[in-house]
C-alpha cells in the first residue's frame, strides 16, 4: 500500500450510512476493509470500492478475529463503528423488554465496537488515526420504546468519551447522524412512511468534513457540522 494512501475499517458497510461512507471514501482513494452481515450486498459494495470484505456479524468473536488479522500491523487511519442493531420491532417498552434481546443489543452496539477498537488501537496509534462511533439522539433523549437501543448508544457514547481521554493523540468522536431513511429506522416505525427522512448519502459530507478538519475529540451532531458549499 502506498504510504500516502489512507486506510479505513467500516462496520455495517453493506447498506445505509456505512455503505454511503464506504463509497465516498473509495472515491477519495482510501483503502477499505469492510464488514457486514449481508453477504450479497457487501459483495456489491466490495465490487464498487475495491475493498477487502469480510461477511459476518461483528458480535461474533470469530469475525472480529478475522478483522484483527486483516488489519494486521499496517497503518489504520479510521475505524468507523457503524454496525448496530435496533432490537425488537415493534419497539417494546422497558417493562416488557425481553432481557435476552437487550443482551444482544448491548453485545452488538457496545461490546463489539470496544472489542474492535481494542484490536485496532495499535494501528490507529501508529498513524495518529481517527475513531468514529455512530451515536443517536436516543442516547440522550427519553423516547418511549427506545430504552434498549438508547441505553446501548448512551453506553457507547461514554466508552467513546473515556477512550478519548485515554488516547489524547487520537481523534475519537461520537457522531450522531440524525434520522435517516434506512432499514433500521424503518424497523423502528413498522408500516409508517419514513420517506421524509433524508437519505444516508446526504449526511456523508458532514462526516467527511469532521475527518478532514479533525476538531477535538467529542460528541458531534451532523446537523451542527458546518460544511462549506
Amino acid at each position: 500500500m502506498p504510504e500516502n494512501k489512507k486506510r479505513a475499517l467500516i462496520t455495517g458497510a453493506s447498506a445505509g450510512f456505512g455503505r454511503a461512507v464506504a463509497l465516498a471514501l473509495a472515491e477519495n482513494d482510501w483503502e477499505l476493509l469492510i464488514v457486514a452481515r449481508g453477504a450479497v450486498r457487501l459483495e456489491q459494495v466490495r465490487a464498487a470500492t475495491g475493498a477487502h470484505a469480510i461477511a459476518g456479524d461483528v458480535a461474533d468473536p470469530a469475525v472480529r478475529e478475522q478483522l484483527a488479522r486483516a488489519v494486521g500491523s499496517d497503518r489504520l487511519d479510521l475505524v468507523l463503528n457503524n454496525a448496530s442493531t435496533l432490537g425488537p420491532s415493534p419497539l417494546p417498552t422497558l417493562d416488557r423488554y425481553p432481557l435476552e434481546e437487550l443482551a444482544a443489543v448491548l453485545d452488538t452496539n457496545v461490546i463489539a465496537p470496544l472489542a474492535i477498537l481494542q484490536a485496532t488501537l495499535p494501528a490507529l496509534r501508529a498513524s495518529g488515526g481517527t475513531v468514529v462511533d455512530i451515536s443517536s439522539d436516543a442516547a440522550v433523549g427519553g423516547y418511549a420504546g427506545w430504552g434498549g437501543y438508547g441505553a446501548s448508544k448512551a453506553a457507547l457514547d461514554q466508552l467513546t468519551n473515556v477512550l478519548a481521554a485515554e488516547n489524547p493523540a487520537l481523534r475519537i468522536y461520537s457522531f450522531d447522524p440524525g434520522d435517516m431513511r434506512t432499514e433500521m429506522h424503518q424497523a423502528a416505525f413498522p408500516g409508517e412512511d419514513i420517506s421524509d427522512r433524508p437519505e444516508p448519502e446526504s449526511v456523508v459530507p458532514a462526516l467527511l468534513h469532521l475527518l478532514a478538519s479533525r476538531p477535538p475529540s467529542g460528541r458531534y451532531l451532523a446537523s451542527e457540522v458546518t460544511v462549506a458549499p
